[in-house]
């Protein structure tokens, strides 16, 4: 969603690496494209003016004038600003003291609040919770057996007594359902209330009766985040008709702008807590400031994309993963094919790849990556016998033809499948023994480094006295290597000099002493 922001503010700072030192017309004319770029994306005027303003006093503070590398230090008091306006810390769910815990959610008809308390009630149940679902609005045709679906979708409880479709009062749905959770023992009540298209006194006047019969622990605004400059305002409305205490971002992954959400935090003063980033119930996950404003500058998002990596991966199953990729032969199909579902559990891999720092410059090639290429693959190996995915060299010609036939693909495609997996199983042979790899246990390179340099030091002279005098310092070592009494000068008289160089009878070399010496 931020695509065009993050564009425009990569290729503002790009401009600003090659000065050494920045003036004030520097300061301005990039205060002026920050300017520009934020209102393109549609963020609020107030909110633009405002961070303008903080990133143009910082800017010519003592930070960037004294700093060695101006243009870094810019990016990092717009980074700064940009964690500020989107909320600076990550807000937190209140929990109440006595269960059940009360979550209300409101907004108009349309947002993705039905679809948003499901996905919600998947992330608490995730965290241990017991969350239960409760179909209060009840003017939105099969807006009740939408949320039931979620619900079992979600492996969640539902409470919903009445039909809906206008039928049954809300807010005696919203009072019921809190004895009902208390009974069943859940630990969170999530109330989906009626929208409308638009903000009206019915719509005011009801979500207001359901948050005074509930008495709800957090009220959350559910906005969906491609409706451009109308969030801001329809958030004002619910904030003086009903108030709220944080706000959820839907549809993330839309190609709006997306700039109002920018401004949703700035101008009601809330907090944006939660984001949801796709259709499926998993995509969906805590606001983090810090983390969505690298993604607008391009820094990438790793902690999130760690994150998502050690829910899906299993410690004991990477283990044993990384000892079949050291032994290179030991990794076979069958494990290439758990390890590709793995990755496709993490989510799409255009949005992985997204997260990863200066992808941002790629932007064109990650479009061009699409999930169904890992689905060939996978159909591909499934076509496979089982003796075949472990043993990938039996595969023939006629093997692969039967393959791609079964798999619905060319011969070509399994030919290319197999060739590279060949290749990276090398690969892989050629890591585990540090091949080519300085330092590493095992590296050829290392080893032929260290034969040689035992070589070099074995060398004798052609000269007898330099010779003479390397026999005697290489053995002058004690096996615990210490020097022995006398140092190497201790074997000289020993005959160990040619004719005509012996040292004169009785002259005890561990006793000489040099000019200056004591």
């Amino acid at each position: 969603m931020f695509e065009t922001l993050s564009d425009r503010l990569t290729s503002v700072f790009s401009s600003l690496r090659s000065k050494g030192r920045l003036s004030d017309a520097d300061i301005d004319a990039t205060c002026r494209e920050i300017r520009i770029a934020l209102l393109e994306a549609d963020v609020a005027l107030p909110v633009v003016k405002t961070f303008v303003a903080q990133v143009k006093e910082r800017a010519r503070g003592v930070e960037v004038s004294q700093a060695l590398n101006p243009a870094q230090q810019v990016v990092k008091i717009v980074n700064d600003e940009l964690i500020e306006i989107l909320g600076g810390e990550t807000r937190r769910l209140r929990y109440a003291k006595n269960p059940p815990t009360v979550i209300m959610l409101a907004g108009l008809q349309g947002a993705g609040k039905t679809t948003l308390a499901g996905k919600l009630a998947r992330w608490l149940r995730d965290q241990s919770h017991t969350p239960m679902l409760v179909a209060a609005d009840l003017q939105r045709p099969n807006a009740v057996q939408q949320l039931q679906v979620m619900a079992e979708r979600a492996g969640v409880a539902v409470y919903a007594p009445e039909p809906g479709n206008g039928v049954g009062d809300p807010v005696a749905v919203a009072r019921q359902s809190i004895d009902h959770a208390r009974r069943q023992q859940h630990d969170i009540v999530i109330i989906d209330t009626a929208g409308r298209l638009g903000i009206d006194q019915e719509l005011m006047k009801q979500a207001a009766d359901i948050r005074d019969a509930v008495s709800p622990d957090e009220v959350l605004f559910v906005v969906d985040a491609m409706i451009g400059q109308d969030a801001v305002s329809t958030a004002q409305a619910f904030m003086e008709g009903v108030g709220f205490d944080g706000v959820v971002l839907t549809k993330l992954d839309g190609d709006a702008r997306g700039g109002a959400a920018l401004s949703v935090r700035h101008i009601t003063g809330k907090p944006i807590m939660f984001a949801s980033t796709g259709e499926k119930l998993e995509d969906f996950d805590a606001f983090h400031p810090d983390r969505m404003a690298s993604r607008i500058l391009d820094m990438g998002d790793i902690l999130t994309l760690i994150e998502q990596a050690q829910k899906t991966f299993d410690e004991q199953e990477a283990a044993k993963m990384a000892s079949k990729l050291a032994s290179g032969e030991g990794f076979t199909l069958e494990d290439f094919l758990e390890q590709m579902m793995m990755v496709q559990k993490m989510g799409p891999i255009k949005n992985l790849l997204g997260m990863m720092p200066g992808m941002g410059q790629m932007r064109e090639q990650i479009n061009q990556v699409d999930d169904r290429d890992l689905d060939r693959i996978a159909a591909i190996i499934r076509s496979m016998t089982p003796g075949e995915r472990q043993n990938p060299k039996m595969i023939d010609g006629s093997r692969r033809a039967r393959i791609a036939k079964g798999s619905g693909v060319t011969v070509t495609e399994v030919n290319g499948l197999v060739t590279r997996f060949f290749d990276a199983q090398k690969m892989m042979k050629r890591m585990a023994g540090g091949m080519g790899i300085p330092g590493m246990p095992g590296s050829r390179k290392a080893n032929k480094a260290a034969q040689k340099k035992a070589a070099k030091g074995r060398r004798v002279s052609g000269d007898p006295r330099k010779a003479a005098l390397g026999k005697g310092s290489s053995d002058s070592a004690a096996p615990d290597g210490a020097p022995k009494p006398g140092g190497a000068l201790g074997k000289l008289g020993a005959g160990q000099l040619p004719p005509g160089l012996e040292l004169p009878p009785g002259f005890d070399p561990s006793k000489f002493r040099l000019p200056g010496q004591k």
